[in-house]
């Protein structure tokens, strides 16, 4: 009787080992992220943080991200437009020791508003949203830049991931000149705001930087532009005859700074230079 029971059970317990070596592997998505940029790859700066629908590289020292990273598609935005509440409010990263995060009073009568690095606009499931409002996601912003000109680059962004099928996104903070510190945990307040977009049917990637302030001063330029004054490559997956094609996309307003100004037109040259004078 005990060598039969024995048998059965050795058999029991061959059949599910070679049940578990023949299931795939399924990874978390906290795993890994990768996904999220062209070539599977993803900015190599800052703690990588991912959620369902986003990723951030952290910096602990600032409290606050460096990029957020986003892959947009036609499917996913269709999707998020059927989401019409906001999330109750922003919160901490738990993920994150105290001493290393940011808190709520760091925002409170500060001056400054919490802006989005990967908008709740861009999620398509209730979860990413609430993901989105988490604070290591968030920097100090500008309100009248976030609820004016920065929310506007962002519906066009949208617009043109509905249009072409697809946009790999990254956004992050620049700091031209010193703007202090907010809050008990010391916030680092940007003083230049960038997205980067690369739109896979027109192997193309550009850049819109905008100045943190009221009135806001915004321009388009190329990536390596970008990379060689905040030392960030938004897209390190991509070859270097793709991330460096840059073509102006449809990101900006009409009579943004570069319209404006009649000299920076039809001369590209100085248009960079005015885009790099942003970011520095």
């Amino acid at each position: 009787m005990k060598r039969s029971v024995y048998w059965i059970f050795s058999r029991i317990s061959l059949a599910g080992l070679f049940a578990l070596m023949a299931a795939p592997a399924v990874a978390a998505p906290q795993d890994n992220c990768s996904w999220l940029g062209p070539g599977q790859l993803l900015p190599q700066s800052g703690q990588l943080l991912c959620s369902d629908e986003f990723a951030v590289g952290y910096s602990a020292s600032d409290r606050e991200p460096l990029w957020s990273a986003e892959h947009l598609t036609a499917e996913t935005l269709q999707q998020a437009e059927t989401l019409h509440h906001r999330p109750d409010g922003f919160h901490a990263d738990k993920r994150l020791p105290e001493t290393e995060r940011s808190e709520l009073d760091d925002y409170a009568r500060s001056g400054w508003g919490r802006g989005h690095l990967a908008p709740s606009g861009d999620m398509s499931s209730w979860q990413a949203r609430k993901q989105s409002f988490t604070l290591s996601n968030v920097i100090p912003q500008n309100e009248t830049l976030n609820s004016g000109m920065w929310e506007k680059i962002e519906a066009a962004t949208r617009r043109l991931a509905w249009r072409d099928g697809e946009l790999y996104i990254v956004t992050g903070p620049a700091f031209r000149e010193a703007r202090g510190f907010i809050g008990p945990d010391r916030v680092r307040v940007p003083s230049s705001i960038w997205k980067a977009v690369y739109d896979p049917r027109r192997r193309a990637t550009s850049v819109v930087v905008c100045r943190n302030e009221t009135r806001t001063h915004c321009a388009q330029g190329p990536v390596n532009g970008l990379e060689r004054i905040t030392g960030i490559d938004p897209f390190p997956g991509l070859p270097l005859q793709i991330r460096d094609h840059y073509v102006p996309l449809p990101l900006l307003p009409v009579r943004t700074t570069e319209e404006r100004r009649p000299a920076y037109r039809h001369r590209k040259q100085k248009t960079a230079s005015w885009f790099e004078r942003l970011l520095q």
